[in-house]
């Protein structure tokens, strides 16, 4: 296709993006909450929007099957980044990754005394250089559902996890003792489609950087 092809995932960062997409003359002809469509027209008929899963975005990226995409730093944290160019912070779907424990856990203390933790997360890359860089031991245990549940059942000591409002954390009576680092979305490009494609792309990509700056 001699059109451009941006992967997008559902749920927040759609929403958050189509005020950006709007900005580059882009809007998606189906809602992807309601369309079973996974290949979304638009109303450019030289974009159309691939919705994938969002821990997906950078392989389809990556390997040219979207010349652009929007995923989340922690997303591509445990990709690696190889191949892609992240030339912006779109500054949307902000939240943090943070460690939390059962209310009640002395985390300080069990560091101090060099307690074995055991950590559940499904971003085992950022946990461990994490706690690599804090000198704590670990035992990293893989999850792809809800980590809050995992120290409940006494699975773990503590997770890692996007934290925004802290509600669910609440819920669960789980506090978060340690923020790792700021997450939002980034904007990622192909970098072979940057190279064929340039005078598609970089409007698009202006676009967006005038929209984020606005």
């Amino acid at each position: 296709m001699t059109g451009i092809t941006i992967a997008l995932s559902k749920g927040r960062i759609f929403e958050e993006t189509l005020p950006l997409l709007a900005a580059a003359g882009i809007v998606p002809a189906d809602d992807p909450e309601t369309s079973r469509k996974l290949i979304l027209g638009t109303s450019r008929p030289d974009v159309r929007l691939v919705i994938v899963r969002a821990s997906d975005t950078p392989t389809y990226v990556q390997y040219g099957a979207a010349d652009l995409g929007i995923a989340g730093k922690d997303v591509l944290l445990e990709h690696g980044g190889t191949g892609l160019y992240q030339p912006l912070d779109l500054k949307i779907a902000r939240c943090r990754m943070a460690v939390a424990v059962p209310d009640g856990f002395d985390y300080a203390a069990a560091v101090r005394r060099g307690a074995r933790l055991r950590v559940a997360t499904k971003y085992i890359q950022t946990a461990r250089e994490h706690f690599a860089a804090k000198g704590v031991h670990v035992d990293l245990i893989k999850l792809y559902g809800s980590m809050e549940l995992a120290p409940l059942v006494g699975l773990a000591d503590a997770i890692v996890d996007l934290v925004s409002s802290g509600n669910t954390l609440k819920a669960n009576n789980l506090v978060a003792v340690e923020d790792i680092m700021p997450i939002s979305s980034r904007l990622i490009v192909n970098q072979a489609a940057l190279k064929m494609k340039r005078e598609l792309l970089q409007p698009v990509i202006d676009a967006f950087a005038g929209a984020v700056r606005d």
